[in-house]
């Protein structure tokens, strides 16, 4: 093999210092891609656009909510700013199907976590529990023997829709796609009520002031958790670091104060 004469060591040079200024030093270089992501340089997550104040869309079309917010600062932990994760919203139900289908690099949507559910998606560790409601206008509603008979709304492919055909046996369960969809139906008598978050039924009730919070079940056996494509690991592991330094620093204690004013903390979920 000949020995390279000096243009050649100087172009090899040059290409060197090309490539590693395309490289950059941003959260993940184009050359590396540790957490398995679509696109090496940004995170991109699935959403909901109607789910106050987990995960919803703001005056300015711009994504917020408690989720949201603990979302990114997990995510700045990894190295990715704001600017490095960009959200979409879809209908709950086409979530978990595009983080598998390798759409959404993540899904975040207070998405309980269910062994149904990880047969066919990974979960982070659990970071949100709390109750699931039923909002009617209807005074005689006060207990779940009282749905008998009624129209109850609840959103496709939710823990509420599962819980409901498993408990509301009397009852007839009718699908949204969204929650709006749900409380508009609601308000027109097209269901009798509408089975959701207590958080968001909150949300409804303080902004229609016919609907009441009628049925309040403890959901404590299935915390919300970030999904991840199934055998992602690394990514998996990345957040579940990074989760729980949120929560050891009290950034999940601050969050869940403005997002969630008055409602009990999780002892789990708080700095030890």
């Amino acid at each position: 093999m000949k020995n390279p004469n000096r243009r050649d060591v100087m172009a090899a040079t040059a290409l060197g210092a090309l490539a590693w200024l395309a490289g950059g030093s941003g959260p993940a270089a184009a050359s590396s891609n540790p957490y398995n992501l679509i696109d090496a340089g940004m995170i991109s997550v699935g959403s909901m656009g109607d789910a106050k104040p987990y995960t919803f869309t703001d005056a300015n079309g711009e994504f917020s909510g408690f989720d949201i917010e603990l979302f990114r600062d997990v995510a700045r932990r990894l190295g990715f700013d704001k600017d490095h994760v960009t959200f979409t919203g879809q209908d709950f139900s086409a979530l978990l199907p595009s983080v598998a289908n390798g759409r959404f690099d993540v899904a975040v949507a207070a998405i309980g976590t269910t062994e149904a559910r990880k047969k066919t998606v990974d979960f982070s560790d659990g970071y949100l529990a709390g109750y699931l409601t039923v909002l009617t206008s209807q005074a005689g509603i006060k207990s779940a023997d009282d749905l008998a008979g009624k129209r109850v709304g609840a959103v496709q492919g939710t823990l509420q829709e599962t819980y409901a055909k498993t408990h509301f046996t009397k009852s007839d369960i009718v699908n949204f796609p969204d929650n709006n969809s749900a409380i508009s139906a609601l308000n027109s008598g097209t269901v009798d009520a509408h089975f959701l978050d207590y958080e968001a039924a909150k949300q409804y009730g303080e902004r229609f002031k016919d609907l009441k919070l009628a049925i309040n079940i403890p959901s404590f056996d299935a915390p919300a958790g970030f999904v991840v494509k199934k055998g992602n690991d690394a990514l998996r592991q990345a957040l579940n670091k990074a989760l729980h330094e949120a929560m050891q620093d009290g950034t999940w204690k601050t969050l869940y104060a403005k997002w969630f004013p008055g409602s009990p903390m999780p002892e789990q979920y708080l700095p030890k």
